[in-house]
């Protein structure tokens, strides 16, 4: 079976699961999951991001991301606080701690996505890239 005969979504998925071994893997030595880094790379750039954001934005469910959340505010990562418009919605913040795990963990995973991406044409990476993109902001519409 070569590439082309399997479906799109599949190689996506095959892709996704190898990446994500060899990010937790740099991800270890910075104690993080990937999960709590993607969350740690969302209140970084949507400061103040609600708990569904936080879910939207790292594909997860409400419910699993408040679990991520809750851990993360008892490792000291993030903080809550309560919306000043909407009592139902609280506002995730990074803690210090936080932010600056992210600093630390964030040369180590493009470290070791370059190491993956090493062998790629430049022109083949960026094309993928936008591809992907584009695919994620179709399902969006």
């Amino acid at each position: 079976m070569t590439a082309n005969d399997l479906c799109v979504s599949f190689l996506v998925r095959q892709a996704w699961l190898s990446l994500r071994a060899a990010v937790a893997d740099a991800l270890a030595a910075h104690d993080l999951s990937v999960a709590q880094y993607a969350t740690l790379l969302v209140l970084d750039e949507q400061p103040r991001a609600s708990i569904a954001e936080i879910a939207r934005a790292v594909a997860s469910s409400r419910q699993a991301a408040n679990e991520l959340v809750a851990g993360m505010e008892r490792a000291g990562l993030v903080e809550r606080h309560a919306h000043p418009q909407d009592r139902r919605t609280q506002e995730v913040h990074l803690t210090a701690t936080g932010r600056q795990r992210l600093l630390e963990a964030r040369p180590a995973v493009h470290e070791r996505e370059h190491a993956l991406e090493s062998h790629i044409d430049p022109a083949d990476r960026a094309s993928a890239r936008a591809w992907l993109t584009a695919m994620s902001r179709a399902q969006q519409a």
